[in-house]
C-alpha cells in the first residue's frame, strides 16, 4: 500500500514515536493506563485528529492512512494502538454534531481528547433542550485521559427504538476501576457511569440515522465500516509484531534435547507460513475494499451495499487472519 507524500507525514510522525512508546510500555501496563508522555505526544502529532473534518481544524484522513497509522502503533505496543484507535474514532462523530457543539468538544489545537463506547448500554430520555442519560458502560479505553466520553443510550424516537450518541465532560460521569486483565492493560478500559444527567439535544446525533454535516468523502464512507477498518488496523499490527519476534525467537532457540533450531523445523516453517498467509491476505482483502469504496466516493456515486458488507466482512477476514495461527512465546501485550 502507498501512500501520498502528503498522507504520509503523519504515518512518520508516529513512527518516530517508536522509542517513546516502548520505553513507557511497561509503566502502561503497570499502571494500566496510558502514560501520560504517551497520550500527550499522540495528541500533539494529530493522531486523535486523524477522522475530525479539516474545517474542526482535523485531518480528515485516507482510510488507508488510518489504517497504517494505526497498525504502524500496534508493531510497538497493542494498548498503544487501541488508545490511539478509541481517541481518533471518537473524534469522527464531531462530523455529525452541530459545528458549535463540535468546536466546544474539540477544544483549541491541538485539542481536547475523547473517548466513547458505542455498545447502547444506556438509556436516554427527552427533556427540555436535550436528553436526561443514565446507565453504565463496561470497556471505556481511553476516558481515563480524556475530558469526554460518547456514550450510545437506547432511546424512543417516534414510538421506536434508536441509538443516541450523547457526548458528555468526563466530569458528570463516574468511573468505576473494574479494569485488572492481563490483555491491553494500559488502555485503562474502566466502566464509566450517568446519573440523570443532562446532555444538549446539539451533544447528540442518532448513531447512524443522522447525516453527518461535512461533505468530505471521508464521510460518506461507511461509518460502521470505518469502525470496522479500525479495529482490524489494531488487529494487524499485533498480528506482525507477533510474527516478526516469531521468526527472531525461532532462529535463537534450541529446545532441550534437540540440535536444531526452531527455524530449521519443518513444522514451524509450515505454521510460519500458514499464519504470514493469512495475515497478508487479510491486509490485501481489507486494502482492496478500502480501495474500492473509496475509488467509487470519487467518482461522486453512491456506494453499494455490497461494497458496505464487503468492508466489513475484510475487516474480520484481517481480525481473524490476525489471530488463526496464535505463535507460542511471542505474546505482546494484546
Amino acid at each position: 500500500m502507498a501512500l501520498a507524500k502528503d498522507q504520509g507525514a503523519l504515518l512518520d510522525s508516529v513512527r518516530a514515536l517508536r522509542p517513546l512508546v516502548l520505553d513507557h510500555a511497561d509503566a502502561s501496563e503497570k499502571s494500566r493506563r496510558m502514560a501520560m508522555p504517551v497520550v500527550e505526544a499522540l495528541r500533539d502529532a494529530g493522531v486523535f485528529r486523524m477522522l475530525v473534518p479539516r474545517g474542526l481544524g482535523g485531518r480528515e484522513v485516507h482510510p488507508l492512512e488510518f489504517l497504517s497509522v494505526l497498525e504502524e502503533l500496534a508493531t510497538a505496543d497493542a494498548s498503544a494502538a487501541w488508545t490511539a484507535m478509541i481517541g481518533s474514532t471518537s473524534g469522527l462523530t464531531c462530523a455529525f454534531l452541530d459545528e458549535a457543539a463540535a468546536r466546544e468538544i474539540l477544544g483549541d489545537s491541538p485539542g481536547l481528547i475523547g473517548a466513547g463506547v458505542v455498545a447502547p448500554r444506556g438509556t436516554a430520555t427527552s427533556v427540555d433542550g436535550g436528553f436526561r442519560v443514565n446507565g453504565r458502560w463496561p470497556f471505556a479505553s481511553g476516558s481515563l485521559h480524556s475530558q469526554w466520553i460518547g456514550l450510545s443510550c437506547v432511546y424512543e424516537k417516534d414510538g421506536a427504538p434508536t441509538v443516541l450518541y450523547a457526548t458528555l465532560p468526563m466530569s458528570e460521569v463516574e468511573v468505576h476501576d473494574t479494569w485488572d486483565v492481563a490483555g491491553l492493560r494500559a488502555t485503562g478500559s474502566v466502566d464509566v457511569s450517568a446519573h440523570d444527567v443532562f446532555v444538549p439535544e446539539s451533544r447528540g446525533f442518532y448513531f447512524l440515522a443522522t447525516r453527518p454535516k461535512h461533505d468530505g468523502l471521508l464521510y460518506a464512507f461507511s461509518l460502521r465500516g470505518l469502525l470496522a477498518v479500525a479495529v482490524a488496523s489494531v488487529a494487524l499490527g499485533v498480528g506482525r509484531a507477533a510474527l516478526d519476534d516469531l521468526r527472531e525467537l525461532a532462529g535463537e532457540k534450541t529446545p532441550t534435547g534437540r540440535n536444531k533450531p526452531l527455524v530449521e523445523w519443518a513444522i514451524t516453517q509450515v505454521k510460519y507460513a500458514q499464519a504470514e498467509a493469512a495475515l497478508r491476505s487479510g491486509r490485501a482483502f481489507l486494502i482492496e475494499s478500502i480501495e474500492s469504496m473509496w475509488e467509487t466516493l470519487e467518482r461522486g456515486d453512491k456506494p453499494t451495499s455490497e461494497q458496505a458488507a464487503l468492508i466489513r466482512l475484510a475487516a474480520t477476514a484481517a481480525t481473524d487472519g490476525s489471530v488463526r495461527f496464535p505463535p507460542a512465546g511471542a505474546q505482546r501485550s494484546a
